[in-house]
């Protein structure tokens, strides 16, 4: 994994990882069994979870970025309804919360709105 000291790094992670269960075959080409794989990159996610849910901000190549997001506390009592104008309802407060937070790239955004992608 990546230094204990910088942030997390899901590039590094991952390159670090796979150095660790790449094996030599007879004729030099580089093996990699597919559980061994499997299980690097769930680790890694696992870890980048953990940094992200610590509060860094984790970048994920192409895909976007996992962070942590404060929401406060809400207190309770009569609001104006918005589906019967006029008329109150009551809401129960609701305590600060941190919830994951996914941001998508640009670039993903905009493939995903040109209709030619459709």
């Amino acid at each position: 994994m990546a230094k204990s000291n910088s942030k997390f790094s899901f590039i590094d992670a991952m390159h670090e990882g796979v150095l660790e269960i790449a094996e030599a075959g007879k004729n030099g080409t580089v093996k990699i069994k597919r559980t061994d794989l499997k299980a690097l990159l769930e680790k890694t996610l696992q870890n980048a979870v953990k940094s992200a849910s610590g509060g860094d901000r984790v970048k994920f190549p192409v895909i976007g970025t996992l962070m942590r997001k404060d929401v406060e506390a809400r207190k309770g009592g009569k609001r104006p309804d918005p589906f019967n104008p006029g008329q109150e309802m009551i809401v129960k407060p609701r305590p600060a919360t941190k919830k994951p937070r996914w941001s998508f790239p640009k670039s993903l955004k905009e493939d995903f709105a040109n209709k030619k992608n459709w």
